[in-house]
């Protein structure tokens, strides 16, 4: 079996011995916050663990296979029947090998958490604010098939509808690790409403997804924020020119500003700010830690650079171009209504864990 790339023994077997101890202590009982933790660490395991038991299966079999072959007291027909197994035998391992080794790459730490999810109009004037409302729409149908949640944090309403710029959360597990690829700078070619001569036009909008910080991720000074109140500006009737519930922080050591003022509530629009904040941050220090580790080498779905034009939706001719991996689906209505947003993803995740492995080795 030497032609087989075979995962570390001890590792496999440290996790199944997790694995087990952490079923075992479910079963017998733990106090709230514990249960919490461990069923998620437990969760986690699942699927490698699964995927270790099926390496670990064909691994067996092709082992008695091999022993059947090498057996001299078997009669020749059956030693020629396991022969003709083998094959299969060497496919069935290596796929399980593989499927194993993904498992078992680096985590990024992020992948688990919620999002913030930042969209901002570029280029094109009110088609590049339509656009980036369009983007919003996609990603909120793609969270709710995903049975994620979406609130508004910010927004800045486009003359002609859309976005200039629109801030939201997106909470549920794993949105980070599904959205993360989605950073970058959207491109749309189409013909607008108001162009009477057919004439296709290109804006865009760029997109940032930041994981969102807890507390125990980074540690915010009281003493380095400079928080201000201020009246809401924009539409919401009397209550905008009566109450300063907008609140803006600016976290001086950075120069770093967020700025809400969706909620009437000034405690609550303070808490959505320090949210932004920290995820902000942590998405900063998180940048430089990668730069510093990776510094030599560049990943093949792209560098993750806001300015870099990812992708491309051309209404005419009905499709979707994701330049980092040159894949075109000619499914833009299913990708804008979030069905198909995830045949990009999985595509964009398959490639990132391509690079991963290929770094390893």
């Amino acid at each position: 079996m030497s032609d087989i790339s075979t995962p570390p023994v001890a590792r496999l077997a440290a996790i199944i011995d997790r694995h087990a101890v952490l079923t075992a202590t479910l079963a017998a009982g733990a106090d709230s916050d514990t249960f919490v933790a461990l069923s998620r660490e437990l969760s986690d395991l699942d699927p490698v663990v699964d995927a270790i038991r099926t390496y670990q299966a064909a691994e067996s079999n092709l082992a008695d296979i091999e022993a059947l072959i090498d057996d001299p007291q078997l009669d020749r027909e059956m030693r020629a029947f396991a022969a003709d197994e083998r094959p299969a035998a060497v496919e069935q391992l290596g796929e399980a090998a593989r499927a194993l080794t993904i498992m078992l790459l680096p985590k990024d730490a992020a992948d688990e958490k919620s999002a913030i999810l930042e969209i901002r109009a570029g280029t094109g004037g009110d088609e590049a604010s339509l656009f980036a409302g369009d983007l919003l729409r996609m990603y909120t149908r793609y969270a709710a098939i995903r049975g994620w949640s979406v609130e508004v944090l910010s927004e800045s309403p486009g003359t002609a509808g859309g976005f200039k710029e629109v801030i939201a959360e997106v909470k549920g597990r794993g949105v980070f690790a599904r959205l993360k690829f989605e950073s970058g700078t959207h491109r749309v070619q189409r013909v607008p409403e108001t162009e009477t001569s057919g004439r296709i036009h290109t804006s865009a909008a760029t997109v940032a997804v930041l994981p969102e910080a807890e507390d125990v991720d980074i540690n915010i000074d009281e003493t380095d924020l400079r928080i201000e109140t201020m009246r809401a500006g924009g539409a919401g009737g009397q209550h905008v020119n009566k109450t300063e519930s907008a609140i803006r922080i600016t976290h001086i050591p950075t120069n770093t500003v967020v700025m809400v003022q969706e909620e009437r509530s000034q405690h609550r629009n303070r808490a959505k700010a320090m949210a932004m904040l920290r995820a902000k941050l942590y998405d900063a220090e998180r940048n430089r830690t990668d730069a510093a580790r990776a510094q030599d080498r560049k990943l093949q779905v792209g560098s993750g650079d806001r300015s870099e034009r990812i992708r491309t939706y051309n209404f005419p001719q009905g499709r979707v171009t994701d330049h980092r991996i040159n894949l075109t689906l000619y499914k833009l209505d299913e990708v804008m209504m979030g069905t198909a947003l995830d045949q990009l993803l999985d595509a964009l995740i398959a490639e990132h864990q391509a690079e991963l492995l290929a770094a390893q080795a």
